[in-house]
């Protein structure tokens, strides 16, 4: 098993079997919906279709990057994919590094030979982009919608074998997107963009940003624990979502993906009213997998669904558009 092999392994471990919250909020608890006692709408046509990359869907959710490069991960991303399949969301794929470093471990993202119509977002990490020839050819390879870069410098800085070189990043990200024909994602993977890095990588040219910010799992806190380090100092490093999606969302005209420890229906209505066209969950859609495959991962969705709805009527909003204008307070 390579090093990265063996570094996605734990990682799956540690999140199914250890606590790896931020201990700061994703930040949702300072608004709250105001209750409109006269909705004045059928719950039955509440309506959560919406268009993202120019490609209709009938949620806005997205299921996030978690894994890949594993015998364990194959079975976790066909499971999730014919899930989002199902419900016609988005799939990310985790990282595509370790396919693209041993062609052998490419079955372990393939799932469109199962979920031929799931929208699939591809993966890699913006330190990987120099060898764009292969990137592409991996991404052709599994058949990607779209593709997602990951830029994680506190998870790279706390890992052992973690790339600690940063300069030059935002080039290549700007030459990648000359090179790749299908849309681009940038997100974190749990710190959180600020609305400077917003607007730096809006003019370098990629479609979508993915706040992926603090509130959720600690990818910080994941390298603590895989690397048995007792100094826990960065742990809550990282802007909670609340806060870098009210920033992207002022600073960029691009679509901003809310992710980072959204965990229920109000808070993806809360995340919609502040400007996200979609939100993206991971780690309660792995737990669901690992306790009872497809079929928990269909359950979970339905259930972020149901509460999504309630969360609306309760708004009297009987679509999306409506729910951007919802009345909120801050608290």
């Amino acid at each position: 098993m390579s090093i990265v092999e063996k570094r996605k392994a734990e990682h799956i471990d540690i999140v199914l079997k250890k606590s790896i919250n931020y201990r700061k909020t994703n930040g949702f608890e300072r608004i709250e919906f105001v209750h409109n006692a006269l909705p004045e709408i059928n719950f039955d046509e509440i309506n959560l279709k919406t268009e993202f990359l120019n490609k209709k869907f009938d949620a806005p959710l997205l299921i996030s990057a978690m894994t890949g490069g594993t015998e364990e991960a194959e079975k976790i991303n066909k499971d999730l994919a014919k899930a989002c399949e199902k419900f016609n969301i988005p799939f990310e794929l985790g990282s595509q590094r370790a396919m693209i470093e041993n062609e052998k471990l490419s079955k372990t993202y393939d799932v469109k030979k199962f979920t031929p119509g799931v929208f699939l977002v591809g993966n890699i990490g913006a330190m990987q982009l120099d060898g764009v020839g292969k990137i592409l050819e991996g991404l052709k390879k599994v058949r990607a919608d779209a593709v997602a870069i990951h830029i994680n410098p506190l998870q790279e800085i706390l890992q052992k074998e973690g790339d600690t070189n940063w300069k030059g990043v935002l080039e290549r990200i700007k030459e990648f997107r000359k090179a790749c024909k299908i849309p681009i994602i940038v997100k974190e993977v749990g710190a959180g963009i600020s609305g400077k890095v917003a607007r730096k990588l809006e003019e370098a040219g990629v479609d979508v940003i993915d706040v992926a910010g603090a509130g959720g799992t600690s990818w910080a806190g994941i390298e603590i624990l895989r690397n048995n380090e007792k100094n826990k100092l960065f742990w809550n490093w990282g802007i909670p979502t609340f806060d870098a999606l009210e920033e992207a969302v002022s600073s960029v005209k691009i679509p901003v993906v809310a992710s980072g420890g959204i965990r229920n229906g109000i808070e993806i209505a809360k995340a919609i009213r502040m400007g996200a066209a979609m939100v993206g969950i991971a780690a309660p859609f792995l737990r669901a997998q690992n306790k009872g495959g497809e079929r928990e991962v269909e359950k979970l969705l339905m259930q972020f669904i149901e509460e999504l709805k309630i969360t609306m009527f309760l708004t009297g909003s009987k679509n999306l558009e409506e729910l951007r204008k919802a009345e909120i307070k801050r608290l």
